[in-house]
């Protein structure tokens, strides 16, 4: 009985044994599955974390962006890829919305990450991203969470494919998205100061987008938003300061800033520009027929094709009253005329209020093959847009090629020669003022005709106080002008040029109570007056060797066609007619300035004084060639 009993009493204890370890098998599996439970909420709080912590960090670099003053453009591309690289997505790019010439809208890229898929599209409709027009569907979920302003996503990546590449066959279509491992697109609508701006698209490989992520990205909207705004009005004030207020083309210091660039770089690749020049036509018979409003609604119709015929490259500009620019890189000559002719005949198309249409006249001419020189391209495509006009208006007229080095150069050695021997009376500042000029020109040579026409106005003003600055520009350009109309060769028209410079040079050696008189001159007076032509001539000039074939014309040039000028009494055919051109320029330049006995004349009185004249000062065929070339390019 005693070992039963003891028996019976260890299989208690063993039960009680077992019974403890089950109880406490339990409790240990309960304990690792809250550990294993609490290891996988510790795992996904810390991934919330980290997520949190890239939220904030892409926060705070958008606000960085915001403070820095960047451009609109490199600020969306930070901001796509800060969202491409840090946030982990497959794909980003911001879209907006805009508006063609019938103000049908669609969506243009402003910024997008890389994706072979976008770039096999593209290949395959030989389309650019910069300028392809994508379109605005207006039951697409795209349009829906731009006018919902709501977050929307949508796992058919393909169907937003097709939306986007109409153009693509089925079979196109498979072959740009095989191997796409996204699973879904989220639509993220952007918008600026109210307005619907455009969209902010997030391909991703996640099946599905969290209420986190969906706040992560509103947040990211109102930066994006904030910081489009802010580099707007940014862009606003730099697009203010070099645009023009009237036609909103760019100003005149802004093309000559980027000619300047464009000669560089085409000097250093090798590769031609061109320069369209346009001017339009009878603005002065608009506004004196219709008012001035409508002047400047013609001016803006021309500034508005412009806009539209213009490549994203281009710079069109308008250059100061009714005168356009075109800058077109990368452009021969060629392609030009054609881009020309196309403008020309979308100006004579306008339909224009109470006007009812206009016309422009064009010049062309293009860099490294009418001129290496950036002055002498502006001239020649000034020049081929004054003989569209002369022929007819409403014409594309391309430059010639020539050399105007020759001239430019006399010129330049003749001023040189001039201050350096000092041939001429004038004072030492002047003096001074005119070989810094003259040392810039031999530094940059790109603006030589402007500071040789400045020069020539600085002498100029030392006998004339009522000579004007740009005076010079204005009597060389009429001047070559009218010998083009007369068809004088190229040589002869250099020697003009050179003339124009050096024609009135001996004034300087007159008396300034002479040349400043008020009260009418005694016949000595007129005498010593009369001797300026065989000063500039005989005494400044014939020492000079380099301009000895324009002294004869400078001599001539107040010889009267009927005999009775000054100082050899030529007549008719005897008078060199560059010597005529140059006398009935001075004579209309002279009576569009103040002097000191009287005021300036308007142009239709000066106009009928020189026709009065005709046979007499000068041949009437030259009167009758100057008077239509003031009257098809009125003096401003």
């Amino acid at each position: 009985m005693g070992i039963l009993s003891d028996f019976t009493s260890l299989m208690k204890e063993i039960k009680k044994i077992d019974k403890s370890i089950d109880s406490h098998g339990r409790d240990f599996s309960e304990l690792y599955e809250k550990n294993a439970r609490l290891e996988e909420e510790i795992a996904v709080r810390t991934k919330e974390l980290e997520q949190a912590n890239k939220t904030i960090l892409t926060l705070n670099s958008v606000w960085d962006m915001m403070n820095s003053s960047q451009p609109l453009s490199n600020m969306l591309d930070n901001i796509v890829h800060i969202l491409h690289e840090d946030m982990n997505y497959d794909f980003v790019a911001i879209f907006k919305i805009e508006k063609d010439h019938d103000d049908k809208l669609y969506f243009s890229v402003k910024s997008d990450s890389s994706s072979k898929h976008v770039a096999k599209a593209f290949s395959i409709i030989n389309e650019s991203i910069e300028t392809y027009k994508l379109p605005y569907v207006e039951n697409s979920i795209i349009v829906k969470a731009i006018k919902e302003r709501q977050i929307l996503s949508t796992p058919d990546i393909k169907g937003l494919i097709n939306m986007f590449f109409p153009a693509l066959t089925e079979e196109q279509l498979k072959e740009v998205i095989t191997g796409i491992t996204a699973k879904l697109a989220t639509i993220v609508p952007l918008h600026k100061n109210e307005e619907n701006f455009g969209f902010v698209m997030v391909v991703s490989d996640r099946p599905e987008t969290t209420d986190t992520e969906a706040n992560f990205l509103s947040l990211f909207a109102n930066q994006i938003e904030l910081a489009i705004t802010v580099a707007g009005l940014f862009e606003e004030v730099k697009k203010q300061a070099v645009t023009d207020p009237l036609t909103g083309l760019y100003n005149r210091r802004y093309f000559e800033d980027n000619i300047v660039k464009e000669a560089e770089r085409s000097l250093r690749l090798k590769q031609p520009f061109s320069l369209v020049s346009l001017d339009l036509d009878y603005l002065k018979r608009i506004n004196d027929t219709y008012g001035h409003q409508f002047g400047d609604l013609a001016i803006k119709t021309i500034s508005n094709v412009l806009k539209r015929e213009a490549r994203s490259i281009d710079i069109p500009a308008r250059i100061g009253g009714e005168e356009f620019n075109l800058l077109l890189p990368g452009v021969d000559s060629n392609g030009a005329l054609i881009a020309a002719e196309r403008i020309r005949k979308s100006i004579e198309n306008q339909v224009i209020d109470t006007i009812g249409g206009v016309t422009a006249s064009i010049g062309v001419a293009t860099f490294l093959e009418h001129s290496d020189r950036i002055d002498e391209l502006i001239e020649l495509a000034d020049q081929a847009m004054y003989k569209a006009k002369i022929n007819g208006r409403n014409q594309v007229q391309l430059a010639l090629i020539q050399d105007n080095a020759n001239w430019q150069q006399t010129a330049i050695e003749t001023f040189m020669d001039i201050i350096a021997k000092k041939r001429i009376p004038i004072d030492e500042s002047v003096c001074k003022s005119i070989n810094q000029k003259l040392e810039r020109i031999k530094q940059d040579s790109n603006n030589a005709n402007d500071t040789i026409y400045s020069i020539v106005d600085m002498i100029s003003q030392t006998y004339n106080h009522m000579y004007k600055a740009g005076t010079t520009k204005s009597k060389l350009l009429l001047a070559v002008l009218l010998a083009k109309k007369l068809d004088i060769p190229a040589e002869e028209i250099d020697k003009l040029k050179l003339a124009i410079l050096l024609y009135d040079i001996g004034n300087i050696k007159i008396p300034e109570n002479i040349l400043n008189k008020k009260e009418p001159l005694t016949e000595d007076e007129k005498n010593i007056i009369k001797q300026h032509p065989i000063i500039a001539a005989r005494e400044i000039l014939k020492p000079i060797s380099t301009v000895q074939d324009i002294i004869p014309i400078i001599e001539s040039h107040h010889e009267n066609w009927d005999g009775q000028g000054y100082p050899e009494n030529k007549s008719g055919m005897e008078i060199p007619i560059i010597s005529q051109i140059i006398l009935l320029v001075d004579s209309f330049y002279a009576m569009t300035q103040d002097r000191p006995y009287r005021h300036a004349y308007d142009i239709d009185k000066i106009i009928q004084i020189i026709q009065e004249e005709a046979g007499k000062r000068w041949s009437k065929d030259l009167v009758d060639n100057f008077v239509y070339v003031i009257k098809n390019e009125p003096i401003q």
